[in-house]
């Protein structure tokens, strides 16, 4: 979702249409807005409530599409040391992160005392905090500060899993392994998508684990290895082969949308006329800033909630104004996060300072909640 990756229309038209579909599936999660509103159109917020998160499957192939294109185009790491990689992917999702999860536990503060609702966060402990920051919520069974951050966390465990697995392929000893590279780093992935999809991703407890995840990333590689093949036959039978068995084995529809947008990547992104379209130059804007945008809309989402709720508590058109509003000011907001934090070149100071200042914030909240 990082806007460092290399730009492309359709990928970033793409990515919009997801982040606006997960913007809407929160503000029909999330009340009360939602709640008061529904009777205006309740086939649409149960459709949101319901499938809107599905748009994060969207997110996972085109993760995997931009790693692949990044880390190892031809099959063989083209990246110089893991550590180095890994350390750039951590400092480039972390800075914007803090800054939205700073942004949120001060909201969810202010708004507090005066909304009584499940959406609100309660208040942040030292141990929360320090997870949150480190990526680490789900696995050390903290909540998250903010809706939707566990897919950060799964998004860097994933680029770190493909990261080692192409340096494990090059420090191979042998003639073989150093000829045959490319093949055997694929040969993994493809065995990796396929114990995610017929496995690991059947296991709900293991949802806070790249394992989980990696057979739509994985698709997502595939297609960007069909897209540059000369034939894509065999690559293109490869993801059909592995998410139609998965379906078979088990129907899932996160995973048809994983699989139905890595064939439409391939299909798409093979003619020279799509890739050369320009788009649809709101949606590609959109695109650009929606990791920025799925950061910062929940404090958003947030404070337009207790304030349109608090003013009209039972009237359902002031309601679903109010999330329009919400949804018009998330991007407003997004945009400003993008062009002043992820836009700009991170560096570990800059990633440690706002982390820093996330976990001192939140426990000022907390110190200050106590005396009050």
């Amino acid at each position: 979702m990082s806007s460092s990756s290399s730009r492309m229309p359709l990928i970033d038209m793409v990515k919009g249409v997801a982040c606006i579909t997960i913007v809407w599936h929160h503000l029909a999660f999330y009340g009360p807005m939602s709640d008061i509103a529904q009777p205006l159109g309740p086939a649409l917020m149960a459709w949101l409530y319901d499938y809107g998160r599905m748009a994060v499957q969207v997110f996972l192939v085109l993760g995997g599409y931009l790693a692949a294109a990044s880390l190892a185009p031809q099959g063989v790491a083209r990246f110089d040391h893991a550590g180095t990689a890994v350390a750039k992917r951590f400092v480039r999702l972390v800075v914007p992160y803090a800054v939205a999860l700073l942004v949120t536990v001060v909201v969810a503060a202010l708004v507090r005392p005066w909304m009584a609702h499940p959406s609100v966060p309660e208040e942040p402990t030292l141990a929360q905090l320090l997870a949150n920051a480190l990526l680490l919520q789900d696995i050390v069974d903290e909540d998250a500060l903010s809706a939707g951050v566990w897919y950060v966390a799964i998004d860097f465990q994933l680029f770190a899993l493909s990261v080692l697995v192409w340096a494990g392929v090059r420090a191979l000893p042998g003639a073989w392994a150093q000829r045959h590279g490319a093949v055997l780093a694929r040969g993994i992935i493809v065995a990796g998508v396929a114990a995610s999809l017929w496995a690991f991703n059947r296991m709900a407890g293991l949802d806070m684990w790249a394992i989980y995840f990696f057979g739509a990333y994985g698709l997502g590689m595939l297609a960007y290895w069909a897209v540059r093949a000369p034939s894509p036959a065999g690559w293109l039978s490869a993801i059909l082969l592995l998410g139609g068995v998965a379906l078979a084995m088990d129907f899932r529809g996160r995973i048809l949308v994983a699989l139905v947008t890595a064939l439409c990547l391939v299909v798409a992104l093979r003619s020279e006329r799509v890739r050369g379209w320009g788009g649809f130059a709101p949606l590609v804007r959109v695109g650009q800033m929606s990791y920025s945008v799925f950061l910062v809309h929940f404090a958003v989402c947030l404070l337009v909630n207790a304030v349109v709720s608090h003013l009209w508590p039972a009237s359902p058109v002031p309601n679903a104004l109010g999330m329009l509003l919400a949804f018009v000011l998330s991007l407003a907001a997004g945009r400003l996060l993008y062009l002043r934090v992820e836009q700009h070149v991170p560096t570990w100071s800059t990633a440690l300072r706002w982390q820093a200042g996330l976990v001192g914030a939140g426990m000022l909240v907390a110190v200050s909640n106590n005396w009050a």
